[in-house]
Formats: structure tokens, sequence, C-alpha cells
């Protein structure tokens, strides 16, 4: 191997773009609403799998009602507000659809018009 070879593979880690608040927010929602989508379609099948991104769901929104109800919080009050209202929202839901009382494709919705917000891409 010669020299510039090692010195593109050495520099190459800090070649790569860095990510904002947002675009991290952005991949861990869209991780999450990714298997809460993929396991609701196999919910007959594979219920524990369900319940398991069904759960990793909820900690998002406590996470995220826990960082809007900080006084630290950056975003305007009425943002906050209503982040901390859909957070309410999605405990309640999760509730009703692990008892089999509701769908979950209001929890998925709510994901996506969160992703759509915050993405990165958006001009």
């Amino acid at each position: 191997m010669n020299a510039t070879l090692r010195a593109q593979r050495a520099y190459a880690a800090g070649a790569a773009p860095t990510r904002t608040e947002k675009g991290l927010e952005y991949e861990v929602i869209a991780r999450i609403t990714y298997k809460l989508r993929t396991a609701a379609a196999q919910k007959e099948t594979a219920f524990a799998a369900f319940a398991e991104a069904l759960n990793d769901n909820r900690r998002l929104w406590q996470l995220l009602a826990s960082d809007v109800a900080n006084d630290g919080n950056q975003l305007p009050a009425p943002l906050r507000a209503r982040i901390f209202y859909l957070a309410e929202f999605t405990f309640t839901h999760t509730r009703k659809v692990m008892a089999r009382k509701d769908d979950v494709q209001a929890l998925i919705d709510i994901n996506t018009a969160i992703m759509r917000g915050l993405n990165p891409r958006k001009p």
C-alpha cells in the first residue's frame, strides 16, 4: 500500500458529512417508524415484535415530551405545547393499540408528519 492510499484511508472518516440535530432526530424517528410499520404488518404472527416496536415508539415520545417540557428548550412555546400534546396522545393511543382496541396507523402518521418537518433534505 502506498502513502497516498494510506492518507486517503486515514482522512476518509473526516470527510463524512456532518450531521445536524434535526438530521439525527429525523434518522431516529425514521428508524422507529420503519420498525413500527414493519412490525404492524406482521402483528398477527409476531405480536412480541409489534409490542417491542410500540414500546420503542412510546420511549421516543417520552424523550420528546421530556425535552420540550425542559425550560431550556429553544423551541417556541406553542410548538413545544403541540409536541407535548402529541406525546400524550401517543401514550394513550399506544395503550389502545396494545389492548387491540385501536389501529397503529395514527402513530405512524404522527411520526411521518414530524419527519416531514425535520427533513434535512427539504429545501
